[in-house]
């Protein structure tokens, strides 16, 4: 499956532990990376300085739903259930 355009569900739902360029703390949960461009597609995308965390993550079916809100959705979950002390 191939990502949406128009979409950055994913650059910007979840929270990002490691450092990357301009962002030395990673960033927070629902906070768009600021490597997220205009057109919603990732400036870092096949950059050895990507997060791997963002290089493993895989559009599905199910993770993307039928738009941008229900993505925002899933991943807003995901975040939460695989947050500390969950």
């Amino acid at each position: 499956m191939s990502c949406r355009p128009n979409c950055g569900a994913c650059c910007i739902a979840p929270s990002i532990s490691s450092p990357m360029p301009g962002m030395p703390d990673g960033k927070k949960a629902g906070e768009r990376c600021a490597h997220l461009l205009a057109d919603f597609r990732c400036e870092l995308f096949g950059q050895p300085s990507r997060p791997s965390v963002c290089a493993s993550l895989r559009p599905t079916a199910e993770m993307c739903g039928s738009c941008q809100a229900d993505a925002m959705q899933y991943l807003a979950a995901l975040e939460l259930e695989t947050a500390p002390g969950f």
